[in-house]
This record gives structure tokens, sequence and C-alpha cells, in this order.
């Protein structure tokens, strides 16, 4: 498995996603109202949305780096994915308030935005992929929920801008063949389709944060562990590896069996034996907790 990526590249990312989105926002904003578009005014919003989130995850990963103390001997880890579904409840409100106001600009007749909020839609357009890919990068080699939820926030203000961009196109085409307004509430309906695909990739950001909270079973770095105690000798048997993630960290319970005969304090040092065997396969494995059964009994698939 990859190993971790140095715990602060994610914190300084995070960290400056906040200023670039708030310089990118104050320009979709301004460039929104001047240029009568509502889709870039939405755009702007997701940006605003966009600062609170990276500030959330900067803070979440920060706590979920702390090492582990006296009250939290598990370490600090859950921080993570807590800010992860933070921020995908935020993505999942903003999607919504978007909705709700280009329903409302739909049935409110405006002027025709400017041809100049294109130029500005395509800097931000390559600005917000260039971060979400650099983002994603360093939230996958660093195992990071929080980063993940991070990085896809890039890409759904990436998405607004995107269907603004085919939507002030339309009503530009419009004006252009016809001479008047008409075509300028497809400038709305695009930040309308924009919100939907903002609140499905929400959604889909919030089922990783809630596994791990959940403690849910990480069956290939299970999988993982008991290879890797099988390679050590006098283990008879590796009955089951039960993992669960922490922030970047893993944490595994595992069942091996060994000699009857074996005395405590051989079967302690094969233990650590298997530990030490675990965590040098994966740096990512925090603790490993073994159980060591005698073969003959109890019988496998047994508790």
């Amino acid at each position: 498995m990859t190993t971790p990526a140095a715990p602060d590249q994610t914190e300084r990312f995070a960290l400056a996603g906040i200023f670039i989105n708030g310089g990118l926002s104050l320009i979709k904003l301004v460039a929104g109202l001047l240029g009568n578009s509502y889709a870039l005014v939405a755009d702007a919003v997701e940006s605003l949305a966009d600062i609170v989130g990276s500030a959330i995850v900067y803070s979440g990963i920060r706590l979920g780096r702390r090492n582990p103390d006296e009250s939290t001997p598990y370490g600090y880890g859950k921080a993570e994915p807590l800010a992860a579904l933070a921020v995908s409840l935020l993505l999942v409100g903003a999607a919504i308030a978007i909705a709700v106001e280009a329903v409302r600009e739909i049935r409110t007749p405006h002027h025709t935005p400017a041809w100049w909020t294109l130029l500005v839609l395509v800097i931000v357009i390559i600005v917000k992929e260039t971060l979400f890919r650099m983002q994603r990068r360093r939230a996958n080699a660093a195992g990071s929920t929080a980063g993940q939820a991070d990085a896809w926030h890039h890409r759904a203000d990436a998405i607004t801008s995107i269907a603004a961009f085919i939507g002030i196109s339309i009503a530009l085409i419009g004006r252009y063949r016809t001479g008047t307004d008409a075509w300028a509430p497809a400038d709305d309906w695009a930040a309308l389709f924009a919100s939907a695909l903002i609140l499905f990739n929400a959604v889909k950001l919030m089922i990783p944060p809630v596994r791990e909270l959940m403690d849910v079973h990480a069956a290939d770095v299970g999988d993982e562990a008991m290879a890797a105690a099988r390679t050590v000798d006098g283990v008879l048997l590796v009955q089951r590896a039960r993992a669960r993630k922490s922030g970047v960290r893993y944490w595994i319970d595992m069942h091996v069996w060994v000699a009857p005969s074996m005395s405590v304090r051989e079967a302690h040092t094969l233990a650590h034996r298997v530990k030490d065997a675990v965590r040098a396969a994966n740096p990512q494995v925090a603790d490993v907790l073994v159980h060591v059964e005698p073969a003959a009994e109890p019988r496998p698939g047994t508790d």
C-alpha cells in the first residue's frame, strides 16, 4: 500500500485553498453583478462555501494529526471524517440555495449576461480544475477523506463554472440571433443544472466519512494484515483480522493460532512479531491488537 504523504501537505493545500477561493469568489461576484449573470453569482456563492469548507477541512486535518493522549488513546483521527461530512453537508446546503435562487431568477425577466463574463469563467474553470487534481492527488496519497472532500469541493466549483459558461453562451447566441433577451434565462437554467450536479456529488461524498465514522471494516487492509501475519514463523493460522480507519491510520484486531505448548512469554513475543510484520507491510497501520489462541481449542470458526 502507498506510504502516506507528509502530514502537512494536505493541511497546506487546504489553507492555500482558502485564499484562492476568497479571490475567485470576489472576482466572480463582481463579474456576475456587473455582467448580469446569476449563474456567475451562483458560482461565487459556491466559492464562498468553498472557503468555509476549506477552513473546516484544514481544522479537521490539523486536529486529526494530533497524537493520542490519556483522554483520547485512539487519537483524533475521527476529526477528519467529521470534517469531510461537514463539507458534504455544506455542499448540500449550497446546492439547495443555488437551486432556489435559480428558479426565482428564471421567473424574473432580466438582461442577457455580458460577453466578457465568459472570459472570467474560463480562468475560473482552469484554476479550479487544477486545484481539484492537485488536492485529490495529495489526499489519495495521504488517505485523507477530508482532503478528498475538499478536492471535490473544487471540482463542484468547476462544474458550476462550466454550466454557467454554457448557459451564458446560449443566452448570448440568442441575443445575437433575435436581438432580444428572450434567451437570457438560459443562464439561470445553467445554474439550476449545476445545483443538481453539486447535490449529486455531495451525497456521494457523504458515503466514505459515514463509513469511517461507523467503523466499517476495511476489507483490503484486513486481508493485507492477515497475509503479513501468516509470514511470521510460529503462526499456524490467522483466523480473522478486523480493520477500521481513523483519519489516515488503521487500527486492527486479529486472532492468530499458535502451538498449544507455547509458553505465555513465547506467545507474547510472537504477538509483537506479528504486530511488527503487519505495520511493516502497511505503514498506515497505527496499532495491531493480537489475540493469541491455542491451536487445539477452540476449533477454527468459533469465537
